[in-house]
């Protein structure tokens, strides 16, 4: 067996062609999908994010706004930008690109975003509705995961799905999706017991641990779908995943790949998240 790749990269084109068309409708109506990100300071790898979101944005027509604040900004300025950015009735999604520098707290600048804003799916308001079944703005990452499988007609009630990783960001949030899906979810994590134990019996293995080929085809179930959110650089500088590829792609039935798997979905779904938060701001939702 050879497994069938999952490009996120080829899925999150076709949405954005999609998601173009839908602002292009939107525009003649009056409406500008608007989104902000703040930029703290000078980290080379949230400086490449941010370029990525800004290109996404500029192809299907939202209004991306880019902030950059020195590394000095103090959390008081950020949250009073915050709260001018929650009322400006043009901005309809906030996101300030993580990680923050040590002196600002991370919860607290989150929890600032008008939930009605939280296109990121990070706000306890909005983690809240998720856990709970109400319509909301899904984590971004978690939420193109489960697109991507969709796309493959992968059909996830009564699958065993294990999550490696617990992360606010991705474990724990695509394990409640999956639920949402009727998977029965099993978590993993670094104090985890016999994990070969648990990988060996998912249907659908989910790995989000940032450690290079954590996992190889000899750890996973014959026919198991593995989806790899890891993003790790190795000494010949180029990328690769929490998964080793070559070797798990002869066992399992489908498999993404790093880079131009999950990566290109989050912004996508950022980009979906604006979208909704402009209709919604608008009665059309």
């Amino acid at each position: 067996m050879s497994a069938e790749v999952i490009y996120g990269s080829e899925l999150a084109q076709s949405l954005r062609d999609e998601m173009k068309d839908e602002v292009t409708a939107l525009r003649d109506k009056g409406i500008i999908p608007g989104l902000t990100v703040v930029l703290i300071g000078d980290d080379p790898a949230s400086k490449s994010y941010v370029r990525g979101k800004q290109k996404a944005s500029d192809y299907v027509g939202v209004d991306s706004e880019l902030i950059e604040l020195p590394k000095s900004t103090t959390q008081e300025e950020l949250l009073s930008l915050i709260d001018t950015l929650n009322k400006k009735e043009s901005v309809h999604g906030i996101l300030v690109q993580l990680p923050l520098p040590a002196h600002i707290d991370e919860e607290v600048i989150i929890e600032a975003i008008s939930p009605e804003k939280d296109v990121d799916g990070f706000h306890p308001i909005s983690i809240g509705r998720m856990m709970t079944g109400k319509d909301t703005f899904y984590p971004c990452t978690p939420y193109g995961i489960i697109q991507m499988m969709k796309s493959k007609n992968i059909t996830l009630e009564g699958k065993h799905a294990v999550v490696i990783g617990r992360s606010n960001i991705v474990g724990k949030p695509v394990g409640q999706l999956l639920l949402s899906e009727n998977a029965t979810v099993t978590y993993c994590h670094s104090r985890t017991k016999n994990m070969e134990q648990y990988i060996a019996s998912a249907d659908i293995l989910i790995v989000a641990v940032g450690k290079a080929h954590f996992i190889n085809g000899d750890h996973i179930k014959e026919g198991a779908i593995v989806i790899d959110v890891g993003v790790n650089r190795i000494e010949d500088g180029s990328l690769t995943g929490d998964v080793d590829f070559d070797s798990a792609k002869e066992k399992a039935s489908y498999i993404t790949p790093v880079p131009k798997g999950v990566g290109p979905m989050t912004i996508t779904m950022l980009m979906h998240n604006t979208i909704k938060s402009a209709k919604k701001a608008n009665g059309l939702l």
